[in-house]
């Protein structure tokens, strides 16, 4: 007994004087206590998760500065830190931090307080423990942490959440499955559990299908299609400051990552490379075209978190050092402006009781610091100059020209694609902002009476905002202290963009086409049916008190690009899409259940049956193994 007492003093003295190990238990340990503390100590756990987050970002700091490290303990404990994992740890430690500062007001007055802030801790440790491990097994527990704390904050909003929740553990727990089956397969071929290595080379089936198990855990934790479909569903059944944390930026940052990872343990080929284009163009194209007709606002935010994964795996897909610091710069983007527009969401639904696109508008006078910070991230999201959605997409299309100089005509769609994204994106948030903030409000808010939320909520959102434009126009530092250390290879910019000049001409050009507006337009308005985005909306009346009898037309936006749905071959598409075709999840519930309904056929009750299915077996194993 004395000896195990000074063999675990030894351990806990070795472990405690760890940055890498403290920063993994610290928050696992705060969030035990926090589940500890009965239900109405929301206050308390509230502060425990607020000084939690500020001591894992003043270990994240120095643990990045230091550029690189190692730690192992008995080869069960393995951590490693280096260039990209470093600066996503740090990441990690700024979106947490900024979640539980949000949650303050967001949270305030909510039931199982304790147990949110407890779930965010363990995701918060578990995540910096994935991203830290040196070797799958390690891998493994963390990323399975995690799942589990998925579903734990999906349900967490009670019932209505249920079935979300549900849906997104069977999503997340499948790929955990196929990502232990990859891990294995791994193993075989390189003899060892390790992340770090010499590249496999792709000579057999084994090598593909070890890949693609691996591809699999990276696109369901991301989103990517056909693994997104438990996105949308968490995005908008759990809170707001849930879907900031996690299908926004955290799991974007450990599936991108993990993704990068394991690009860098195969000696990519030109078919694995064109399989990884092809699945981003699918995603950026048809999650877009899914938003575009979306009526809730954080369901139509979730379908955009899927599309932007497709940038990012485009930009790995190219294998250029210009695409792949492209997709990480536009990985940390991400997580910047669509936290933003997530945590905008939740400002709305707290003030509103919604998120009903139908049941908002004028919102921009009471709301105006949510305005402010859900225009820029809409901006940036949609790849407008100078904001650092713009920045990252400019490098990930140079990279995709660039990998198309080897000949091919492939990079030309994949190109195009992605424009058509950004275009497609641009749209869906034209619709969101006017029908939030710029209609007649609704009779719902017009009972609600909503005002702008307090410090603690706008505050990370006006933050997040200003980072989107600081790193938009600023664009070289953000890349020189954090990605391209990550990519550890020379990158050239074919097309610079020049922030200042650009950036001038585009104000020039829009005050140029305001003067115009006031000249003519404003002084001689031309009266007509209402005509928005290339179609006839349905006129929706309200009075006007000032004229009498006359009457304005309201333009609510919802219904914006309704009539796509009536376009060949868009209609039979959303009509797959309506009936769940293009889910994995239904689908597999389907096919499962066909499956178990076959073999209730066989389970008659009759033994006689049971014993000529035994010995049918019987034979067929013995013809097998002669």
């Amino acid at each position: 007994m004395n000896d195990l007492i000074s063999q675990s003093t030894i351990l806990l003295n070795e472990l405690s004087v760890q940055p890498m190990v403290l920063i993994i238990a610290v928050p696992l340990l705060a969030g035990l206590l926090c589940r500890c503390i009965p239900t109405k100590g929301g206050v308390g756990t509230a502060i425990i998760a607020f000084l939690t987050g500020i001591y894992v970002l003043l270990l994240a700091w120095p643990l990045y500065n230091s550029g690189a490290g190692t730690f192992s303990y008995h080869n069960w404990l393995s951590l490693r830190l280096d260039g990209i994992n470093g600066f996503i740890l740090l990441a990690t430690a700024v979106f947490s931090l900024l979640i539980l500062i949000y949650s303050f007001g967001y949270m305030k007055g909510k039931v199982r307080q304790n147990q949110y802030y407890a779930y965010i801790l363990w995701t918060l440790g578990a995540s910096c423990g994935a991203l830290l491990a040196a070797e799958f097994i390690l891998l493994l527990v963390f990323w399975g942490i995690i799942g589990v704390t998925l579903y734990l904050l999906t349900g967490i909003s009670g019932p209505d959440a249920a079935t979300a929740a549900k849906k997104t553990a069977i999503v997340i727990g499948g790929s955990d499955s196929i990502l232990i089956l990859g891990i294995a397969l791994l193993g075989v071929l390189r003899h060892t559990t390790q992340m770090q290595g010499a590249p496999v080379e792709f000579s057999g089936p084994l090598s593909y299908i070890a890949f693609f198990c691996l591809a699999i855990a990276a696109f369901a934790k991301a989103g990517a299609m056909p693994f997104h479909s438990w996105v949308p569903d968490c995005g908008e059944k759990a809170p707001a400051s849930v879907a900031a944390f996690l299908p926004a930026s955290l799991d974007k940052l450990l599936g991108i990552y993990f993704l990068y990872r394991t690009t860098t343990l195969f000696a990519m080929n030109v078919a694995i490379n064109t399989t990884l284009a092809f699945i981003g163009v699918v995603t950026i194209i048809c999650a877009v075209m899914m938003a575009l007709v979306q009526h809730d606002l954080k369901r139509l935010l979730s379908y955009h978190a899927v599309s932007q994964v497709g940038y990012m795996v485009l930009g790995i897909s190219t294998g250029t050092p210009l695409g792949l610091a492209g997709a990480l710069f536009h990985m940390l983007n991400h997580a910047m402006y669509k936290s933003c527009l997530f945590l905008c969401a939740g400002s709305i639904e707290k003030q509103t009781g919604t998120s009903d696109l139908d049941k908002l508008g004028g919102l921009a006078k009471t709301m105006p610091m949510t305005l402010f910070s859900c225009i820029v991230a809409s901006m940036s999201i949609s790849g407008i100059p100078p904001l650092n959605g713009f920045a990252s997409k400019w490098m990930i299309y140079q990279g995709i020209i660039e990998s198309g100089r080897g000949g091919g005509v492939l990079w030309i769609i994949w190109l195009t694609a992605a424009m058509v994204g950004s275009a497609l994106t641009l749209a869906s948030f034209a619709k969101l902002l006017h029908a939030s903030f710029f209609r007649q409000p609704s009779p719902e808010v017009l009972a609600a009476k909503p005002r702008e939320v307090g410090f603690s909520m706008w505050l990370p959102m006006a933050f997040l905002a200003v980072m989107c434009v600081a790193f938009g126009v600023r664009y070289m530092i953000p890349l020189n202290r954090f990605i391209l250390p990550a990519v550890n290879a020379p990158v050239s910019f074919t097309g610079k963009w020049f922030v200042g000049p650009a950036t001038i001409m585009l104000l020039a050009a829009s005050f140029g086409g305001f003067l115009l507006y006031l000249i003519g337009t404003a002084k001689k308005p031309r009266v007509c049916r209402t005509y928005i985005g290339g179609e006839y909306l349905e006129e929706v009346y309200i009075s006007n008190t000032n004229k009498g009898a006359a009457r304005d037309v309201e333009v609510t936006g919802v219904d914006f690009y309704q009539t796509i749905r009536e376009m060949s071959p868009f209609k039979q598409a959303y009509a797959m899409a309506e009936m769940k075709l293009f889910d994995i999840y239904e689908v597999g519930t389907h096919v499962s259940f066909g499956i178990s309904k076959i073999f209730q056929l066989f389970h008659t009750g009759v033994l006689r049956h049971y014993i000529s299915w035994y010995i049918l077996g019987l034979v067929i194993l013995l013809w097998l193994l002669k």
